[in-house]
C-alpha cells in the first residue's frame, strides 16, 4: 500500500477526531451517571474511562483500516512479533498498563479512597493507563506506579466499611490508679469533632512496662483522612485532663552513686596510724 499525503493528513486527523471523541463521550457519560445518586464516584470513573479506552481502540482500528487500508492481520502478526521485545525491554510499562486494567476492572482502589501504601498515605485522584495519582493531606502529589497497587500491601481505608478504628497509645505511671485513668482517657475522647460515638471509644490496659503503665485509647471515626489530627486533638486533651487529676506521664529514670573509694578502703583495712 502506498501512503500519499492526502492519506497521511486523512489518518491523522481521523486520529485527532477519535482522540477527541473519546474524551468529549466519557466526560458526558460521567455527567450522566453523576444524577444518578446511588452510583459513587469511583465507579463513574472506571465507566467513564473504560468508554474512554474503548473509543480510542476504536478509532485507531478505524484509522489503520480506513485511511490507510491496512490488514488487520499483517498488523496482528506484527503486534505478536513486538510482544517478545516487550516482554524484555518493555515489561514493566506492560505490568503498569496490566495492572491499570486490573484495577479498573476488580476495583480495589478506587477514585476518593484514602489509601497508604508504604509511608505514603493520600487520596486517590486519578488512575490512568500507567499510574495513579495521590494527593497528600499537604496537596502533594504522588505518582504511584499501577503495578505496586496490584502486587504490594495497600491499606485501603475507604474499602468496605467507612469507619475506621484509630489508636492512641499512653504510658502513666506505675503508681497510677487504672481506674482514673481508663475514665480520663474516655473523657478525652468526649466531643472531638469526627470522632464517632458508635462504636464507643474504649480503653485497653496492654501491659506493665518497664517504667510504665501502658494503655491504648480506641476511637472510631468515618474520616480516615483526619486521624492525624484527631490524634492530635485528643492528644491535647488527655495532657490536659492529666494535669487536672494529677496523673504523671513516666520518663526512664538513672541513679548515680558515687562512693568515696577513700573511705570504702578505710572500712576494709582500718585507718592508717
Amino acid at each position: 500500500m502506498k501512503v500519499t499525503a492526502i492519506r497521511l493528513i486523512i489518518g491523522l486527523a481521523l486520529l485527532a477526531l477519535a482522540l477527541f471523541l473519546s474524551s468529549k463521550l466519557s466526560t458526558m457519560l460521567d455527567r450522566r451517571i453523576a444524577k444518578r445518586t446511588h452510583i459513587n464516584a469511583g465507579l463513574r470513573y472506571t465507566i467513564a474511562r473504560l468508554l474512554r479506552y474503548l473509543v480510542l481502540v476504536i478509532g485507531i482500528v478505524a484509522v489503520l483500516k480506513g485511511a490507510f487500508d491496512l490488514d488487520l492481520t499483517s498488523v496482528a502478526v506484527v503486534f505478536t512479533a513486538l510482544s517478545v521485545g516487550i516482554g524484555f525491554g518493555l515489561q514493566y510499562i506492560a505490568a503498569d498498563i496490566a495492572s491499570g486494567f486490573i484495577l479498573l476492572f476488580e476495583r480495589p482502589i478506587r477514585v476518593g479512597d484514602r489509601i497508604t501504601i508504604g509511608d505514603d498515605e493520600g487520596d486517590v485522584q486519578s488512575i490512568m493507563l500507567r499510574t495513579t495519582i495521590i494527593y497528600t493531606n499537604d496537596r502533594i502529589a504522588i505518582i504511584v506506579p499501577n503495578s505496586r497497587l496490584v502486587t504490594q500491601r495497600v491499606i485501603n481505608w475507604s474499602y468496605g466499611d467507612p469507619r475506621a478504628r484509630i489508636a492512641i497509645p499512653i504510658g502513666v505511671d506505675t503508681s497510677s490508679d487504672v481506674d482514673l485513668v481508663t475514665k480520663t482517657l474516655l473523657r478525652a475522647s468526649e466531643d472531638v469533632e469526627n470522632v464517632l460515638t458508635d462504636p464507643e471509644p474504649k480503653v485497653q490496659f496492654l501491659k506493665f512496662g518497664d517504667y510504665s503503665l501502658d494503655f491504648r485509647l480506641l476511637v472510631w471515626t468515618r474520616q480516615p483522612n483526619r486521624h492525624a489530627q484527631i490524634k492530635s486533638d485528643i492528644n491535647y486533651r488527655i495532657e490536659r485532663l492529666f494535669r487536672e487529676v494529677g496523673i504523671e506521664i513516666p520518663y526512664p529514670k538513672q541513679e548515680l552513686v558515687l562512693k568515696q573509694a577513700r573511705d570504702d578502703l578505710d572500712q576494709l583495712i582500718g585507718p592508717e596510724d
